[in-house]
């Protein structure tokens, strides 16, 4: 069966021009790097001599400075295995790749200037701005080279690797509708269906497999893909055994599963390999990270704030009838269940099992309490709960027992949002997602903004969040 053969596969057959880009692209990316990085450098040179003098001109050092710079830089990305197709599919990680590089290119030439005692011989001044201005510049290059290389990839011009796929149609047409190979950098030579059934015996398979592997062998592909059912152990065994004896790379089609976690990879301990799907939230490292911020802030938070909270209070005394602060249960890390500190803002105090949102013009709420909502004042009492460990600076906000009953019934992988501790702020409140949750579509989407915090956890990340929840004018909206 031919690749053309596949309904909706366009052909993407590699051409004598693809195969050029394969063996060239290493080269001409490192030759691309060096140039950026050389010419941050002069231009950097020149930006400092124009300004000390008034006059056009360059350092001395900077052709030794910008070849030591540049040659470091290639270094450590070859070290790193950057330099192939595969690794320039796709935007993710891109940025933070090459600021990686780039730190730990600058701090190994300043490990060998020490150590070569020639420190003096470069001007601090064009070192620095070389670094500063070389953040945004190689973040840019290094995303203009991956929209290049993903584009020439979708219409099959560059290919990663060529690929002969094989295994029964329905399991071929499954993966290939899934995960649209070619749009990956794959070039897929050749298909070949398992017309054998498992019934048939195994004479009938070892028939089918000699002819895919002369096949397979005629077509030369880089890779073979086996797209058959994890369970079916006999079969993938077989076509194994078969494919070892070609020079390819042996993979097994992931199975539908598998598309739910971007990050599944194998793990090995000891002597047991495992498909690990999805790993804790946060390492032992991050948590410690994480607590001992939250704990100095909190704590910092309180201090330096403590004129204000007090004169809050008094002024919830003056206004209305009641408590100055509201406890509510809600639910923590775990589903775990803690008493939420809050300014009271309202003229009721619910937490039952009904539990009615505050919305717009709610007559409950209180003439201080729109104002204290207004610029989320009143959650600073949350200070308490973070140094009590029950909540972080930064996290899912937690909700009312009530609600968090009603919306995992609702909605799917709700209870995600609890992997971590909840936050007085979060992801989804400096988006705009604060305030009444009155549609499905709402919570979800606050849900779906939680889910990306928890993924893609930062100490940087919480910092922005921090920053943006007192800048930002998102994090004020729909306040109630």
């Amino acid at each position: 069966m031919s690749v053309n053969d596949l309904s909706g596969m366009p052909q993407v057959l590699p051409d004598n021009r693809a195969g050029i880009w394969r063996v060239w692209f290493g080269p001409l990316t490192a030759v691309t790097d060096a140039a950026v990085v050389a010419a941050l450098v002069y231009a950097a040179s020149f930006a400092y001599h124009l300004g000390a003098t008034n006059l056009p001109g360059i350092d001395r050092s900077t052709p030794e400075l910008a070849a030591m710079l540049a040659t470091l830089f290639v270094f450590v990305n070859l070290m790193r295995g950057r330099y192939q197709i595969g690794n320039y599919l796709s935007t993710r990680g891109q940025i933070g790749s090459a600021f990686a590089v780039w730190n730990i290119t600058m701090v190994a030439f300043l490990v060998l200037l020490f150590l070569a005692k020639i420190a003096d011989h470069y001007s601090r001044a064009i070192m620095v701005v070389t670094y500063l201005s070389g953040i945004p510049v190689i973040a840019l290059s290094r995303s203009a080279v991956v929209r290049l290389i993903a584009a020439g990839s979708r219409t099959g011009r560059i290919t990663a690797e060529r690929a002969f796929l094989i295994g029964r149609e329905a399991n071929i047409m499954s993966f290939v509708s899934r995960h649209k190979p070619w749009h990956m950098g794959f070039a897929v030579t050749d298909v070949a269906f398992l017309k054998s059934s498992a019934e048939a015996g195994t004479a009938a398979l070892a028939a089918d497999l000699a002819a895919a592997v002369a096949n397979c062998r005629a077509k030369r592909p880089d890779a073979v893909f086996i797209a058959v059912p994890w369970s079916d152990q006999h079969t993938i065994a077989a076509c194994v055994d078969a494919f070892t004896n070609l020079p390819v790379a042996i993979h097994l089609a992931p199975e539908p599963i598998m598309d739910r976690f971007g990050n599944a990879h194998i793990v090995h301990t000891g002597t047991l390999s495992s498909l690990r799907l999805t790993r804790q939230p946060l390492s032992a490292v991050e948590i410690a990270v994480k607590r001992a911020f939250d704990v100095v802030a909190a704590a910092a938070g309180i201090i330096l704030t403590l004129p204000l909270l007090l004169l809050i209070a008094a002024l919830i005394r003056l206004d209305s009838p009641g408590p100055v602060l509201f406890r509510q249960r809600r639910y923590g890390f775990n589903q775990q269940a803690f008493r939420i500190f809050k300014f009271r803002t309202m003229s009721t105090t619910d937490d039952g099992k009904v539990v009615v949102q505050a919305k717009r013009n709610d007559p409950r709420i209180t003439r201080l309490g729109h104002w204290l909502r207004r610029y989320n004042l009143d959650e600073l009492p949350q200070l308490l709960n973070v140094l009590a460990g029950d909540m972080s600076l930064v996290g899912p906000r937690p909700h009312a027992l009530a609600h968090d009953i009603e919306f995992e019934r609702k909605i799917a992988n709700y209870a995600r949002r609890h992997n971590v501790k909840p936050g007085i702020t979060g992801w989804a409140q400096v988006n705009g997602f604060r305030g009444e949750t009155d549609t499905d579509e709402k919570m979800a989407g606050r849900v779906a903004y939680d889910h990306w915090y928890i993924d893609n956890w930062s100490f940087w990340l919480d910092i922005t969040i921090l920053l943006r929840t007192v800048l930002s004018k998102k994090a004020f909206a729909n306040a109630r």
